[in-house]
């Protein structure tokens, strides 16, 4: 997949592209229909495949005091594109100027001149530019000056009883309240956390339950504090079982500053310092709560494992 983030040039010059726009924060079971439909509609058309997004969530330059927090990071959603055979990403930084930009502005400059659009699928709820006054109406009325078609889809609902349809800001919700099940359902794959390994006050090894702390950046979405089963990927691609805390360790710190991720990886020795891991969060165990004292914490953390290991199947 061709990544791009220059719309003066076209990636694909004399061809026509079918495109998609939008955050795809997650990229969950809603972006993915959408995409899979690009992908559809393009090989149907003999066209590219493309998505236009931007290098940051819209919300940290529009409305910075209320921004999510993201359910993937920049990486992972290229990644998740590749994955999904488009043929190029967009990816156009966000800044003060874009926020201002007039939506037929937008139109002219990246979907006309740069992708030579013919069709753009989105979502029935679909927003974009200066103060959202873009949406399908606008596209389907431009588009008959410009040549291309809008073909706006439906979007997924839940599977759990709820009536909304999947989105970034239920999945944000799930999370924050530790349900990564549903969560993960709404994704259509285990919520995943990035980050690297670094150094703790290596307490985990004298319990007898080493584990890898895992820094996260601050502006990644993780669920609600607590005991989770889940998997821990290495860079080789060794995928290990592991019983994750994430919390502020309460019996040890009174007043900790923010929330670690560390993960016991089961039945593992071996030193992970430096290593960036993909840490997937299956099933939530339990809340995080202070312990009278070491042995009580102990026989907690063997249960932990044990329960970990059983709903993994490890």
């Amino acid at each position: 997949m061709l990544v791009v983030s220059d719309a003066s040039e076209p990636p694909f010059p004399g061809e026509p592209t079918v495109i998609t726009i939008g955050a795809y924060d997650g990229i969950h079971l809603g972006h993915q229909a959408v995409i899979s439909e690009v992908r559809a509609q393009a090989e149907a058309r003999g066209a590219r495949s493309a998505v236009v997004t931007f290098d940051r969530h819209p919300a940290d330059i529009v409305r910075p005091e209320s921004a999510p927090r993201l359910i993937t990071d920049h990486d992972q959603r290229l990644e998740m594109f590749e994955r999904m055979g488009l043929d190029v990403a967009v990816v156009l930084p966000f800044d003060e100027a874009q926020s201002q930009e007039p939506a037929l502005s937008f139109i002219e400059r990246v979907l006309v001149k740069c992708l030579d659009t013919k069709l753009i699928v989105v979502g029935v709820d679909f927003h974009f530019g200066r103060n959202r006054e873009g949406n399908v109406a606008l596209l389907r009325e431009i588009g008959v000056t410009y040549g291309f078609e809008v073909a706006p889809l439906v979007l997924v609902p839940r599977h759990d009883g709820i009536s909304e349809p999947v989105s970034s800001t239920a999945i944000r919700r799930a999370l924050a309240g530790g349900n990564v099940e549903l969560a993960s359902a709404m994704l259509g794959r285990p919520f995943e956390a990035r980050g690297v390994v670094v150094q703790g006050d290596q307490r985990g090894r004298l319990l007898g339950f080493p584990t890898a702390n895992v820094e996260v950046p601050n502006r990644v979405c993780l669920p609600a504090d607590g005991v989770y089963a889940g998997w821990f990927e290495r860079p080789n691609g060794d995928v290990h079982p592991c019983a994750i805390n994430l919390g502020r360790r309460p019996t040890f710190y009174e007043h900790a500053d923010s929330s670690l991720l560390e993960a016991h990886l089961i039945d593992f020795q071996g030193d992970l310092y430096g290593e960036r891991a993909q840490v997937r969060f299956a099933h939530f165990l339990r809340s995080e709560r202070k312990f009278d004292g070491i042995d009580a914490l102990v026989s907690q953390l063997k249960s932990d494992v044990e329960n970990a290991r059983e709903l993994l199947g490890a």
